[in-house]
């Protein structure tokens, strides 16, 4: 399904994750308008979904993130669980930084993304680190400085 907040649709052919829990959570989130699948799994804490551009394929592809807020933006942290490489939806957003839509209830809104260094990155690490306490593991698990993205949506 198109977004055209801003004018802009994102659209293109929808490829599902091959995660069975990612593919089933978006898809129960999208047909509720978020009011189901709106927590990651057991953890009760609120999730948004992120559509991107596939770097490779150009296919849109879909992930439930965490849900940080901080003065009207998102920020995404791109942790895969502390895991040695970035998840495929940072390399998508590198690559096509102007495709890319933030779900937070039911409908989806263009975002311009950008990310984050230095200071303002170890403030949005902070604010990230109390919505998602585990995001302090999953730094120390990997050599890698995970990356930290703001997300504001587009005016309409």
């Amino acid at each position: 399904m198109p977004s055209y907040a801003g004018g802009v649709p994102l659209s293109g052919e929808y490829e599902p994750s091959p995660v069975d829990w990612v593919r089933e959570q978006v898809e129960v989130y999208e047909r509720t308008g978020g009011r189901q699948a709106n927590t990651l799994r057991d953890t009760g804490l609120p999730i948004v979904v992120v559509t991107t551009r596939g770097h490779r394929t150009g296919a849109l592809r879909k992930s439930p993130l965490m849900r940080v807020e901080h003065d009207g933006a998102y920020v995404l942290v791109a942790s895969q669980g502390g895991a040695p490489t970035h998840p495929a939806w940072y390399r998508n957003i590198v690559a096509d930084p102007g495709s890319v839509t933030v779900q937070d209830g039911p409908e989806p809104v263009d975002v311009e993304v950008r990310e984050v260094h230095g200071t303002e990155r170890e403030l949005l690490w902070a604010r990230a680190v109390e919505a998602f306490p585990p995001y302090a593991t999953y730094q120390a698990k990997t050599d890698r400085v995970i990356p930290v993205l703001v997300a504001t949506p587009r005016p309409r």
